[in-house]
Formats: C-alpha cells, sequence, structure tokens
C-alpha cells in the first residue's frame, strides 16, 4: 500500500498541539530520559516506539476504566488505548524532531464480523535518512500480537483482512482525526467505550 501525506508540509507533521503537547513537564522529564544526542533518528524512533508499547498499558488489556487522551494524561496515567498511545508517541517523536502523523486501519473489534468493527490508531514516522516513511503501531503486545519496529517490512499490531471488511487507510495524517479525539473527550469508562462506541468508519 502506497502512503499519502495529508500535507505536503513536513514542518506540519512536527507541529505541537492540545493532544500533542510535548512541552509538559512530564513529557519534558522522559524525554530527557529516554534520549541522548548522540543517538540517531532510527535509534530514538525505536526507542520511543518501544517505551509506548511496553511501558504504556492497553486501557483494554489491563481492565482499566480511565479514559486518556493528550501525551501528558497517558504518560501520567501509563494507560489508554490506541488513540491516546498514539498522541504520546507523536509528542515523544516530535519534540525529537522526527516528523510523525497518524494512521488508520478498520479491523474488526473481536474476532467475528458479527462483534463489530472499530477503527484502529497507529503512527507513520518519517525518517529523513532514509527518505522514506514507516508505519509503526504502539498499541502493546500481547498474545497473537507482535508489533516491532521495522524499517524494511511492516510488522504492525494487525494485518487487515480485506476479505472481512478490514482495510487500511492509506492516508498520513498530520493530527488526529477528529473522530478518536471526540470519542475519548464524550465517554468516561475506557472498557465501556471500547466495547460500544468506538467509531467503525472514517
Amino acid at each position: 500500500m502506497k502512503l499519502v501525506c495529508e500535507s505536503n508540509l513536513i514542518k506540519d507533521y512536527l507541529e505541537e498541539t492540545k493532544e500533542i503537547n510535548y512541552s509538559n513537564f512530564k513529557i519534558q522529564e522522559i524525554i530527557n530520559e529516554l534520549f541522548q544526542p548522540s543517538q540517531s533518528e532510527i535509534e530514538k524512533a525505536e526507542t520511543a516506539f518501544q517505551f509506548v508499547r511496553d511501558q504504556v498499558n492497553h486501557s483494554w488489556d489491563v481492565k482499566g476504566e480511565r479514559v486518556t487522551c493528550n501525551a501528558s494524561d497517558t504518560l501520567n496515567y501509563r494507560e489508554g488505548i490506541c488513540y491516546a498511545k498514539s498522541n504520546l508517541l507523536a509528542a515523544l517523536l516530535r519534540s525529537q524532531n522526527i516528523p510523525t502523523g497518524f494512521c488508520y486501519q478498520r479491523l474488526m473489534l473481536f474476532d467475528k464480523p458479527e462483534k463489530g468493527y472499530c477503527i484502529h490508531a497507529l503512527n507513520a514516522v518519517f525518517l529523513s535518512s532514509r527518505k522514506k516513511w514507516i508505519r509503526i503501531d504502539a498499541r502493546g503486545n500481547k498474545k497473537g500480537i507482535d508489533a516491532q519496529f521495522s524499517i524494511d517490512k511492516e510488522k504492525l499490531a494487525f494485518v487487515v483482512n480485506e476479505d472481512m471488511d478490514e482495510k487500511n487507510y492509506p492516508l498520513i495524517y498530520v493530527n488526529p482525526h477528529p473522530k478518536t479525539i471526540s470519542t475519548l473527550k464524550n465517554h468516561t469508562n475506557a472498557i465501556e467505550m471500547y466495547r460500544y462506541h468506538l467509531p467503525t468508519y472514517l
């Protein structure tokens, strides 16, 4: 699949926003812990990816009811669904001047179509040293899910099954899709939200 940028201006993928609030003091603290000036952009990207994947719980996996949205809250509580975790990863990478956007998949929510569908969020990162965008998914690994940082061949959390009406959306969004943000803003119980109220289409 060929990825398509929403904006032709790479600087747009570096902007700080309310959700991608990398100037927040908690974000700055973890930035100082994670990154060293001697690291390459690829090393920084992989470090950030592994931190968000492994050190921030996916709400559904731990049955956490708290709903987080912006990067600082997601970091503070170390918890969130994929929408929140992708905000945090974008904040960490943009703070290091690594352009980062948002990509989406339409997936079955559980194991059968009749159990419903959802929009799943992941990130796209531009590696200037390779002159290419790559998709990475810091959703969090568990049995049956093994997402890895990979430059040449994607190793995402989920492989879409088009025969089951799943799909990859090719657009790299500058900011989180409004449907994902409104979902987080309009609910207070993450488990209830995840089970019944995730968007099914962009």
